[in-house]
């Protein structure tokens, strides 16, 4: 792991950490690694961000470097993550970037780059710009008219993005009522006019008024609560929430009861299978999914593939073994036929398509074929990353781990993990009984707090 990127891009408070001075020598050196790749001609970046305060700033700083060293831009104001990934390989740019820390607060902010096929940049070439900018590496600055150019993306170049979602499926949605929660961010600007594609749905938006510092605040897929208590209250078919930057979306049956990401996995594989479209009837998830989502694909006779947590990762093995679903628990979901990134209004529309031809009148009846087991996630804060590292290579920690998963038998999993993006070492225990999950978590947590 670098200096800079984290697993997914580089992230952190801005101006604690992450700064305009920062932006400029990134976009410095992403230009010069892409202009040498590109080997010849002007590289293009297309560029998106999220609704914070700091995006505005981010972005001046990053488009200066960008253009600085030469490099044209596509400004495609706030704009979802897949968004910029799909908008990257439409307009043949050499790379996209997206200002954004997804469902952090709203203090946090981050950089995210996808190369010009629409995929997270290779570490490879994180690497390179990674060396630049922490070694000071010099970047020849352009002058007279080989300076980059900036260009604000027209309304068509945007609205292409929407059309594309709303061609992937094949229901008019007609019937269904929904509620939606933007949490106040990237999805604001697209959520609303996405679903008005659909005139026979029926669909109302909550927290899409964003003010750059109401992201992700008490809404959102991390704050689910009050989507639940305005579904159920409101007599709502389902409900959606997206995080911050959409490229994640979690749901809420009729009784407001959580439809996580391995649910959304179970519910669209099997339908994927029953119509002969899930390849290798496999569906890659990761570490942390549920072990209910692992007893469902025993059950229906699928295989799920498993990689350590990161969408990233989830990609990287769906490439490897030409599967076309994966996703993780948090609400991650590719639908690789139609992305090459998670994308939470994509997950949104298919989990919708799948309720609409179902002879099922509840989406409850389609999330219940997945159980999800009680699980109990604490997160104990570290203050180094060198911290991390020697707790996680303690033997205290592994033997209280194995003693406590003999405990659990095969009724329970334990899993713990430092975080990729934030100081935290995290701990999860899943077991028949919430009571016993919560008790062996707590009792984990607290060797790790004693390391």
């Amino acid at each position: 792991m670098g200096k800079l990127f984290g697993t997914d891009g580089i992230r952190g408070v801005v101006n604690a950490g992450l700064d305009g001075e920062l932006a400029y020598q990134v976009g410095l050196a992403a230009a010069a690694v892409l202009a040498g790749e590109k080997q010849g001609g002007r590289p293009l970046f297309t560029i998106g961000k999220d609704t914070r305060v700091s995006s505005d700033l981010l972005e001046a700083a990053l488009v200066a470097g960008l253009c600085s060293a030469g490099a044209d831009v596509l400004k495609l104001g706030v704009f979802p993550t897949p968004g910029v990934a799909f908008a990257t390989i439409r307009e043949k740019a050499d790379a996209g970037v997206v200002i954004s820390a997804s469902h952090n607060p709203f203090e946090h902010n981050g950089i995210k780059i996808f190369n010009g096929q629409g995929f997270k940049l290779s570490d490879q070439l994180e690497d390179k710009i990674e060396d630049i900018v922490l070694n000071r590496r010099e970047v020849p600055r352009k002058t007279h008219g080989e300076l980059g150019r900036m260009t604000d993306a027209d309304p068509a170049q945007r609205e292409a993005y929407l059309d594309h979602l709303a061609g992937t499926i094949s229901s008019d949605l007609a019937g269904l009522r929904i509620l939606v929660d933007c949490a106040n961010g990237a999805a604001s600007a697209t959520a609303p006019r996405l679903f008005a594609r659909f005139p026979k749905l029926r669909c109302d938006v909550i927290c899409a008024e964003p003010d750059g510092v109401n992201i992700n605040n008490g809404c959102g897929s991390t704050h689910i609560d009050r989507l639940a208590r305005q579904v159920r209250e409101g007599g709502y078919d389902l409900g959606i929430a997206f995080d911050g930057d959409a490229d994640r979306c979690l749901a809420v049956d009729e009784t407001g009861e959580l439809i996580d990401g391995d649910q959304v996995l179970a519910i669209c594989g099997a339908d994927l299978q029953s119509r002969g479209q899930l390849p290798h009837d496999t569906i890659v998830a990761t570490v942390m999914s549920n072990l209910g989502f692992r007893v469902f694909c025993q059950e229906r006779g699928l295989t799920m593939g498993c990689t350590p947590v990161g969408d990233r990762n989830v990609l990287e093995e769906m490439e490897r073994g030409g599967f076309l679903l994966g996703g993780e628990q948090s609400g991650h979901t590719i639908f690789r036929r139609y992305a090459t990134t998670g994308d939470g209004e994509l997950t949104a529309l298919q989990l919708l398509d799948v309720f609409a031809r179902s002879p099922a009148r509840k989406i409850s009846q389609l999330s219940s074929q997945c159980r999800r087991y009680p699980q109990t996630l604490v997160n104990v804060t570290v203050d180094s990353k060198e911290k991390k590292e020697a707790i996680m290579a303690s033997q205290s920690l592994q033997e209280a781990v194995d003693r406590a998963q003999a405990e659990l038998g095969s009724t329970g999993r334990i899993l713990v993990r430092p975080s990729g993006t934030e100081p935290l070492i995290r701990v999860m225990v899943e077991a028949r009984e919430q009571a016993q999950a919560e008790g062996v978590a707590a009792a984990l947590a607290d060797v790790v707090r004693g390391l």
